[in-house]
Order: structure tokens, then C-alpha cells, then sequence
């Protein structure tokens, strides 16, 4: 699994955690994997979005994510970001490797495009976008992906989007926690 599903992935113990997954589709056709998810969390916009800016914290939201760094910026100036996730869905297992350039919108808008020469994907692009609601802020994520590698039939959305379901919990709270730790104290800290 990588980065782009690590919103709903394996924490720390901490303040009462409310984190709440509202919807979750994934969809294929044609080669192409899509996924749209909206979660709230208890925090505000800005901690949310400086954590999930932070592809060093990546490896903290899930345990499929077995590497993960923020790079330095290209040559355009666009920060980049590498990630290394292994995961499973049923039999399948495979680490999928993921390099490539972030846009950002400060706090509103969060944008991950990989490079096809240095990832898995002929296609991986990903949107956060970050909505203050009820004293918190919802996140709708968005994922339009090919792998560059054969994908069993079997694998399909239904399995892919039960998997992510199952496995949600922990993650959006340990994303939760360490974006409250840090509106806390200003500092990116995992305990």
C-alpha cells in the first residue's frame, strides 16, 4: 500500500480521539484505479494540513508503509516526496515504490503527483483538499492511479475498499493524535 491510502491506515495513546471516515468508493475501469474518501477529524485546518504535508510522518500512519521522506524541491521549485509501502490484499503482496512532486495550496489544498520513471505507477496523482467544519476539518481525498505492474483480477475496488475500511480506525486516529499533538505544542512529535 502506499502513502495515497495511508489516510486510512494503523498509534498512539492520547487525547479522546474522534476521527470519522463519512465515505469511502473506489472505483476501476480501463486500468485505472480511483478512490475518493472524506474523513473528519477534531482539529483545525492548519495542524491537519501541516501533517499530512509532512510525507516524514507518512511511516507514523501506518504500519504498510515501510519508508517515507520529504526531497528536497525540483527544479521548478515543487517540494518532492519518497515513499515505500508493502502491503497485502488477499494472496497479493507487493512493496510499491512512489517518487514525485507536491503542490500545495496553503491550508486549503494538498496535490502529490508521482514520476512514472522513479515509481510503480504510469500514473499516480492525489488531491487533499481541507475544509474547517463543526471546530474540525474534513478532508475529501482524491486518487487517480495505473500501476506500471500487473494487478490480479481478483484484486478489484470491492477488496481494495473492504481491506481500507477494515484497517481505518487506527489510522485516522494516529493521524488524529499526532495533528493534536502538534496544535498542542507546535512540534512534529510521535510518542
Amino acid at each position: 500500500m502506499s502513502r495515497w491510502w495511508s489516510i486510512f491506515l494503523p498509534l498512539i495513546a492520547g487525547p479522546a480521539l474522534a476521527a470519522e471516515m463519512r465515505s469511502l468508493d473506489v472505483h476501476y475501469e480501463d486500468g485505472y484505479y480511483s478512490l475518493e474518501s472524506k474523513v473528519w477529524f477534531d482539529v483545525e485546518r492548519e495542524p491537519m494540513y501541516h501533517v499530512f504535508s509532512t510525507w516524514d510522518l507518512s511511516s507514523e500512519f501506518s504500519g504498510a508503509i515501510v519508508e517515507a521522506r520529504d526531497l528536497a524541491p525540483d527544479e521548478h521549485g515543487r517540494p518532492g516526496f519518497y515513499v515505500v509501502n508493502r502491503g497485502c490484499v488477499l494472496f497479493f503482496c507487493k512493496s510499491l515504490t512512489r517518487q514525485g512532486y507536491v503542490e500545495r495550496e496553503r491550508p486549503e489544498l494538498l496535490r502529490a503527483f508521482a514520476d512514472p520513471e522513479h515509481s510503480d505507477f504510469e500514473i499516480s496523482n492525489e488531491t487533499w483538499a481541507f475544509v474547517e467544519e463543526d471546530g474540525g476539518t474534513e478532508i475529501t481525498y482524491t486518487l487517480r492511479m495505473k500501476p506500471a505492474f500487473w494487478v490480479p483480477p481478483a484484486i478489484g475496488p470491492f477488496l481494495i475498499q473492504r481491506k481500507l475500511r477494515k484497517s481505518a480506525g487506527e489510522a485516522l486516529d494516529r493521524v488524529e493524535a499526532i495533528a493534536q499533538s502538534y496544535s498542542e505544542t507546535g512540534t512534529l512529535t510521535v510518542d
